[in-house]
């Protein structure tokens, strides 16, 4: 049951001090979590409950969180998916990069688990040329500032701008239409007003990504105010291992 709040984070005008309370928020709710996984069900849960409409109801229809992650390390069961995905049954290269669903949280109830997805739970990314045929995936880490190469080809040496560089959001305002969301029939059947997307960096060299799916409007200064929730996100993610990835 969600805490109620005495000023709730009103999406449609997620000014400065409503972006300070979710980030200290969202900062505390996923401190301490076991894994990377458990931190990203927490961040996903938390922007879930506290963003809000202007009449107080919820602000997102759905918020995932995906991750890149080497197709050699993925657990059994999201190889099999990826193979399924690629349409064989030989194992691609160790080093292909999946995006993976880490966490998801939404109004529908097969919406608030990894692995009852039935499409996106391990995504592979074999070749810049595959990725550019997955229009959002595309758009999304291109606006994040991360290129396709970087995607599929991530650097080899361990990333240390934790502190440095800044990524840009993606942002989508209005999702009806758009060709960068082919989802149609879900945007429509679910009444889908805007997208929105913050990530980065890891020290793996491998990235992340939170992706919003609002039934408000989503102002292009509001959007800009989730730079800073990346920021936080990301600081938590660094401290996960190889080994701490995936829940047990």
């Amino acid at each position: 049951m969600r805490i109620a709040q005495a000023m709730p984070a009103v999406l449609t005008r997620f000014d400065l001090p409503e972006m300070l309370r979710s980030s200290n928020g969202l900062r505390r709710a996923m401190r301490g979590a076991p894994t990377m996984e458990a931190a990203a069900r927490e961040q996903c849960r938390y922007l879930y409950d506290e963003l809000r409409t202007i009449t107080d109801d919820r602000a997102c229809v759905l918020v995932r969180c995906y991750k890149t992650h080497a197709y050699g390390e993925l657990p059994p069961d999201l190889q099999l998916f990826a193979r399924k995905q690629l349409g064989t049954d030989t194992p691609p290269s160790d080093a292909m990069r999946c995006l993976t669903l880490l966490a998801t949280v939404g109004d529908e109830d097969a919406w608030n688990d990894r692995r009852r997805s039935a499409g996106h739970q391990a995504i592979p990314l074999p070749s810049t040329s595959v990725v550019e045929r997955a229009p959002m995936i595309a758009e999304l880490f291109r606006a994040l500032g991360i290129g396709v190469e970087k995607l599929v080809n991530p650097p080899k040496s361990i990333v240390h701008d934790l502190e440095g560089k800044s990524y840009g959001v993606f942002h989508v305002r209005d999702a009806r239409k758009s060709p960068h969301i082919p989802a149609q029939d879900f945007v429509e059947k679910h009444h889908v007003r805007a997208v929105l997307g913050f990530g980065g960096s890891l020290k793996t060299g491998d990235y992340f990504a939170t992706i919003l799916f609002t039934r408000t409007a989503v102002t292009t200064q509001s959007a800009d105010r989730f730079r800073t929730l990346a920021l936080h996100v990301k600081t938590t993610f660094f401290d996960y291992g190889p080994d701490q990835v995936f829940d047990t």
